[in-house]
């Protein structure tokens, strides 16, 4: 009951909040031909066309080009998953099977467009599709690979994804030992492919040394976020929910006692989150997805990109603070406008001065066709062409700061009279213009140039390579970010009045302080500033507010030299300990037991501090982990201290167990010293789940290896492993679950039969013995009288399909692929001794029933 009517909350919430943008309301006279029941979308804007060609980011010569394909769908692209195991398979099949199929009906018919590798993408991971669904309802060999795309996809070998959105990764030259930040990462492609990225090039490692840290601002999000990234099965992967411009750095000092109790050595662990690598693919108007969402055509509009530069700036800013020195940054958007683009990255050119540089990848993946980046733009504001910050300012233009404009000068020269706008500023009367007629005076206003190397950014068009539209910039970080220095008199008033605050602030805070053990000038700032942050979120919320059109220049000016000037050194927490929304009695009993215990420098909460999220702990039962070991023989080498955690603070009532790798593991551990700043939504890999069946409570281990984490623990398992032949092993999969006597290899199944009562595992038997996490096996359980698969049978199918095209290719094997394909009509209908197989599945039912019950 409470399943279903969260269900129909959610899809409430769905039907009110968003537009379904596809189907449109049949009219009432559907008779009228003036009035039709359905009309096509409009494709055409001419606020658009105006808009574009003024900004000139394609030659007058190309327009009608650009416009062209704007109005053609998009193709299909996808990638294969580097990771997989089957990944050589399916890239075979690509290009053996349908793309020769296809090109062959393609000649005869003339009609259909074969399916093709992107050129541009390394080792031809990346695919390429146009069909309509009308071909594809026409067309067997479509149809059969639009089934396969769908079963591929849903196991996690493939990923579909827009070709210009795989670009972003692979220019971070991302290695396997590198901690990434994702800061704006749902839907959760790209935060895959850096996954894939770090886990391919670790080539043959136990688990990479490097992590993906993704985050996003939207709950719901998050969750689509985590629903993509379960597909690879990682230990790798810490999912957040934090906004993007507040990410907090999470900043430690070694005098700070461990509230983890799994790291006792503090000098060996991170004492605050940087990163090797920042992917900032930021929130944008979108209109380079203008061929996926049809209805952007009617909404957009000029002002669009004004709204959203401030925001993206910020963000951009934070993930820089969070950069190590010498780590690389990635700015991306999926909008053409230069406002969202070229003007957000000269602003953050000139906010960092010469600590971070624009790097030239022109010689980076060559087949990709990309242009320059703009040094000229002109800016429109409610109809009105402002080709410089100066013309803003004469027009009262309050929303338009001066970041958005080629040369960012903000004109402050213009205010010498007392005449006060609407934001405060002193403008002077003679130069305030209402101009008559908009559009005559563009050719007679003075353009702006930029004198930054923004050529060195990347935008990619649509009709280059028949891809969406985007925009790509590379930046290095060359050494700390500097102070940011006064603008104007103007501002420099208001931050002396915001550095006041902070004084006082700093007098509160040492009150605090006093009598705890600060052994440098860090710790105390940071203990000064965590009081000052609870001030600094109601300062700055307006100028960060997301989305604000009418951000005021001052507002902004002062929130440049207050927040950014202690980026870098992360000194202003963004989320402090003590900014969580929590109870304040709770918070003040925890007070009182941590001073009376031992009188930590800071509060350490055990349970979750987030409202609604379920807290993450390590898991240090050992009776439970000791059971587990003893059960499947886990080889001693394994790292099982401090990697296991839960999100259930009962350890008696436990039902899932995750494996984190090490980089994920002093992660945490820093966010418990620092009073888990970090909101986590997701962690870990399910490694093991609680059996709760009747059978399963009476087995000596009451815990089973998940699907997920099995690769992870396989070369580790030296108990309760069987090896079957491709006979069995095809057989287990087709029928789920099969009685002892009923193998084919009936040594396999005395030794299935002698087995302890609970799961085990089954490898499929190839030319080597020893199982490693490349080979082929299946979770089981061993019954009393037989075994069953706990394997989805999705999960099933494919790889039924899988070992069928491998055993059709197999010339010299031991057993005729045609004698694993169909099982004779005797054995089909029944085992050695005459019982029906399909009675061998009611086992199975009732365990795989319990679990998803679970």
């Amino acid at each position: 009951m409470g399943g279903r009517r969260g269900s129909r909350t959610q899809r409430k919430h769905f039907k009110q909040s968003r537009e379904n943008v596809w189907k449109r309301p049949k009219t009432e006279s559907s008779s009228d031909p003036n009035n039709p029941a359905w009309q096509p979308f409009a494709t055409q804007n001419p606020s658009f066309d105006e808009y574009y060609k003024e900004q000139r980011i394609v030659s007058p010569e190309e327009w009608d080009a650009f416009m062209e394909m704007l109005r053609k769908p998009l193709p299909a692209a996808f990638r294969i998953n580097a990771t997989s195991q089957f990944c050589e398979d399916i890239r075979s099949q690509l290009a053996n099977d349908f793309m020769k199929s296809l090109q062959a009906e393609a000649i005869e018919g003339g009609d259909l467009e074969p399916i093709k590798p992107l050129p541009w993408y390394p080792d031809n991971l990346a695919w390429q599709s146009n069909f309509s669904r009308m071909q594809l309802r026409k067309n067997q060999t479509l149809e059969r690979f639009h089934e396969f795309l769908k079963l591929e996809t849903e196991i996690g070998n493939i990923s579909r994804q827009e070709a210009v959105s795989m670009v972003p990764p692979l220019f971070l030259d991302v290695r396997p030992d590198h901690f990434v930040l994702d800061v704006c990462a749902a839907p959760g492609s790209k935060t895959f492919q850096l996954l894939e990225i770090i886990y391919h090039s670790a080539k043959g490692r136990f688990l990479p040394d490097g992590m993906v840290l993704a985050n996003d601002l939207d709950v719901q999000r998050c969750n689509l976020l985590i629903h993509q990234t379960k597909r690879m099965c990682t230990a790798n992967l810490i999912v957040t929910n934090h906004e993007g411009q507040h990410f907090p750095g999470c900043r430690s000092h070694k005098n700070i006692s461990n509230g983890s109790e799994t790291t006792n050595n503090l000098e060996q662990s991170i004492t605050q989150l940087l990163f090797d690598r920042v992917l900032c693919d930021v929130p944008c108007s979108g209109d380079g997805t203008l061929r996926k969402p049809p209805d952007i055509w009617r909404k957009w509009n000029g002002g669009m990109g004004n709204g959203l530069h401030c925001l993206q700036i910020h963000i951009a800013m934070r993930g820089l603070s969070l950069l190590k020195v010498g780590g690389r940054m990635v700015y991306s958007t999926c909008s053409m406008n230069p406002v969202e683009n070229e003007a957000v990255v000269a602003e953050i050119l000139r906010r960092c001065g010469g600590s971070v540089e624009l790097v030239d990848v022109s010689n980076e993946l060559p087949q990709l066709i990309r242009r320059p980046g703009l040094t000229k733009w002109k800016v429109r504001d409610k109809g009105v062409w402002l080709p410089s910050y100066k013309d803003a300012r004469k027009l009262q233009r309050n929303g338009i700061v001066p970041s958005m404009f080629p040369s960012g000068k903000n004109y402050a020269d213009l205010t010498n009279n007392n005449q006060k706008s609407e934001n405060g500023e002193s403008v002077n009367a003679e130069d305030v213009v209402q101009p008559d007629d908009t559009n005559s005076s563009i050719d007679d206003l003075e353009e702006e140039v930029s004198d930054l190397p923004l050529q060195r950014c990347m935008r990619i068009v649509p009709h280059d390579q028949n891809t969406g539209a985007f925009f790509i910039a590379v930046l290095h970080k060359v050494s700390h970010l500097p102070a940011i220095p006064d603008k104007s008199a103007t501002s420099q008033g208001k931050l002396s009045t915001r550095s006041e605050l902070y004084e006082n602030l700093s007098d509160q805070a040492t009150e605090e302080i006093n009598g705890l053990e600060v052994s440098s000038v860090d710790g105390a700032d940071e203990k000064i500033l965590e009081v000052a942050s609870k001030a600094e979120e109601n300062i700055s919320e307006m100028a960060l507010e997301a989305a604000d059109e009418k951000v005021s220049e001052e507002t902004s000016e002062v929130d440049e030299k207050i927040s950014e000037v202690a980026l870098e050194a992360d000194l202003v927490d963004d989320e402090p300990a003590g900014g969580a929304p929590e109870s304040n009695s709770s918070e003040a009993a925890d007070k009182k037991t941590d001073s009376a215990k031992t009188g930590e420098k800071r509060k350490l909460q055990i349970q979750s501090k987030w409202k609604g999220v379920d807290p993450v702990l390590f898991f240090q039962d050992e009776t439970i982990i000791n059971s587990i070991k003893t059960f499947y023989g886990i080889d001693e080498s394994f790292p099982f201290t401090g990697h296991l955690v839960t999100r259930n603070k009962d350890a008696n009532h436990v039902k899932r167990i995750y494996y984190v790798s090490k980089s994920v593991k002093d992660v945490l551990d820093l966010n418990f010293r620092v009073g888990q700043q970090l909101k986590i939504t997701s962690v870990g890999l399910k490694m093991f789940e609680r059996q709760s069946s009747r059978e399963g409570s009476s087995a000596p281990c009451s815990f089973r290896i998940s699907s997920e984490g099995l690769p992870v623990i396989l070369p580790y398992i030296t108990k309760q492993i069987l090896y079957a032949s491709p006979a069995d092993f095809k057989h287990l999969l087709q029928y789920k679950s099969i009685k002892f006597a009923d193998f084919v290899d009936a040594d396999f199944g005395q030794k299935a039969a002698d087995l302890m009562l609970g799961c085990c595992v089954i490898v499929l038997r190839e030319d080597h013995i020893q199982a490693d996490a490349l080979a082929i096996a299946i979770g089981c359980w061993k019954g009393r009288s037989s075994l069953s698969v706990m394997v989805t049978a999705m999960d099933c199918q494919e790889l039924l399909e899988r070992l069928s095209a491998r055993m059709e290719t197999e010339k010299n094997g031991t057993l005729a692929p045609e004698s694993l394909g169909v099982l004779d009509k005797k054995q089909d209908m029944s085992g050695e001794n005459g019982t029906p197989l399909e009675d061998h599945n009611v086992e199975a039912m009732k365990i795989q029933d319990t679990n998803a019950s679970e």
